[in-house]
């Protein structure tokens, strides 16, 4: 159960992050079309705003389990 619940919420967590780099997007292009961005490095940090929360939001997606490391090495 408890996995489950945690595989639920980190695909959530997951669509959430991606939605956020759209709406980064979005925001940098209107402020490109209206001309509220003067500075090229605004441009830099929304791409690399973006970069990062895709990368994180698809991570957390996919469906390759999180490896965790075991604490006790008894083999």
């Amino acid at each position: 159960m408890h996995n489950s619940t945690s595989l639920a919420m980190r695909k959530e967590l997951g669509k959430w992050l991606m939605d956020i780099a759209k709406y980064i997007i979005t925001a940098v292009v209107l402020s490109s079309v209206f001309g509220e961005i003067d500075s090229w490095l605004m441009y830099v940090i929304g791409v690399l705003a973006v970069i990062v929360t895709l990368v994180v939001g698809l991570y957390l997606i996919s469906d390759r389990p999180i490896r965790r490391r075991n604490r006790n090495n008894n083999s």
